[in-house]
């Protein structure tokens, strides 16, 4: 059972190749995700490898993802190098562009996801459910509840 966004999914990682690049410097494999068609993202996968084969401190990059079509399976192909200055230099920089926009977007989403919770703990501190606006759902600070939503505009065309 592995846990991808806070969802749990079946899925194994299985190995189909892992060989060793001597003239590049790194180690390049190819696994196969099982149960997770259309629902695994790039960093999700770089995880799921990482703690799989135990790489820790190496930079681990995705260079493909392919779905089957038919079948709720993914085959990545994944790069893994000592030195990320090295990959830097073998590596397509429009590929780290990404996984940077990728990885900032996850941690926009983090942050968000725990400023709601903050908030909601909030307003839930207020026991009479008013908001700032005055209680009575009108976006405006000098409308009541007794004149339509556009009070001033509406008293202006008359």
């Amino acid at each position: 059972m592995k846990s991808l966004g806070g969802t749990v999914y079946m899925s194994v990682v299985d190995k189909v190749s892992d060989a060793s690049n001597a003239l590049l410097s790194r180690r390049e494999i190819t696994c196969n995700f099982t149960g997770l068609g259309g629902k695994l993202s790039r960093l999700d996968a770089v995880e799921m490898v990482s703690k799989e084969y135990g790489l820790d401190g190496k930079t681990v990059i995705p260079m493909r993802l392919r779905n089957h079509v038919g079948r709720p399976a993914i085959t990545g192909l994944f790069y893994v190098y000592d030195d990320e200055s090295l990959a830097r230099k073998h590596v397509n920089p429009t590929i780290f562009a990404r996984l940077e926009k990728s990885r900032a977007k996850k941690a926009e989403e983090e942050e968000a996801a725990a400023g709601d919770a903050s908030s909601e703990g909030e307003e839930a501190k207020d026991p009479s459910g008013a908001a700032q606006d005055g209680g009575d759902g009108s976006a405006e600070p000098g409308a009541s509840a007794d004149e339509p939503s556009g009070g001033k505009e509406a008293e202006a065309a008359s």
